[in-house]
């Protein structure tokens, strides 16, 4: 798998879900703070602003995305005057992954919203997410990116007029705006002139293909001379890059990653330990035990359980 794939499959838990609400000023919506999720707002019709915590209102429209990775609340309305109401998407909130709300207003011009939510893992959070800003907009009107355009078009059909087979369709199309997004960040940051950040990392030919061959046989014997030889440089000069932009050294990445790997196995799986072991990198199961107990200060048969 690739790095942005991995992540997401890493960090996303549960189920996702989206709700497509419709709105008629005047009106003014609070999201409440949501840790624990990543937040997004999809407007489909109309316009509005985005008030988000401790910045300038920011003014949206038709096909522009809004996306909260760290579930940090935020309002919508009609206008930056209109008065607010109480928080809208929230935990127990009865809206899933099926609901179309009519939220009307007095008789206003019309704003429609695909709002949703999705369910994180902070305690696996790969640092690549960690690194995002906590709003991020990407207007339509800047995009270079028909993908996710389409997937928003798809996602609204199929929550506004569900048919056979709605709820795997929104599913998948859930998971999929989650990676266009996340694709359409990275790709659209001014790399040039940075130092470090993932953006940077990902947009480096040399230290991407170290990673991604991390990502792909994260089992391999990888040493920093093989992954110098797979960025194409130098061992040294492979070592400083890499750390300078991921932020830690090569093998203490792989390290890292190999152990976030042996979690989600241990989670997800019934496969005995040596073959978890071997699958991350380890010659013997008590090699393996010896590492996840140094990173996780308990053993994998424990953690396993206690899971």
């Amino acid at each position: 798998m690739d790095v942005l794939s991995d992540v997401i499959t890493v960090t996303r838990t549960g189920r996702a879900r989206s709700a497509h609400v419709r709105w008629h000023a005047p009106w003014g919506q609070h999201f409440a703070s949501v840790p624990g999720s990543a937040g997004f707002q999809v407007i489909l019709q109309g316009s509005c602003w985005l008030l988000p915590p401790d910045a300038q209102p920011v003014p949206l429209g038709e096909g522009d995305v809004v996306f909260l990775p760290r579930g940090t609340g935020h309002t919508l309305a009609d206008s930056p005057e209109t008065p607010v109401v109480a928080p809208g998407c929230v935990p127990g909130d009865p809206l899933s992954v099926s609901d179309s709300v009519d939220r009307s207003g007095q008789g206003g011009p019309e704003t429609v919203v695909l709002c949703g939510a999705y369910q994180l893992d902070v305690s696996r959070a790969h640092p690549l997410l960690l690194t995002l800003p906590s709003v991020m907009h990407l207007p339509a009107r800047s995009r270079r990116n028909p993908e996710l355009t389409s997937a928003v078009r798809l996602l609204a059909a199929e929550v506004r007029h569900p048919r056979l087979g709605a709820d795997a369709a929104r599913r998948a199309l859930l998971d999929t705006l989650l990676l266009y997004i996340l694709r359409v960040w990275f790709d659209e940051q001014p790399v040039r002139g940075g130092t470090a950040g993932w953006a940077a990392a990902l947009n480096d030919p040399p230290v991407a293909a170290a990673l991604h061959a991390i990502h792909g046989d994260p089992a391999a014997g990888w040493t920093v001379a093989k992954l110098a030889a797979q960025a194409g440089l130098s061992r040294a000069a492979f070592a400083r890059r890499f750390a300078t932009l991921v932020g830690q050294p090569p093998l203490a990445y792989l390290t890292w990653w190999r152990m976030t790997t042996a979690e989600r196995l241990l989670r997800t799986s019934d496969a005995p330990l040596r073959s978890i072991a071997e699958q991350v990198g380890y010659g013997s199961e008590f090699a393996f035990a010896t590492a996840f107990k140094r990173s996780h200060a308990t053993s994998p048969g424990r953690y396993r359980r206690e899971s």
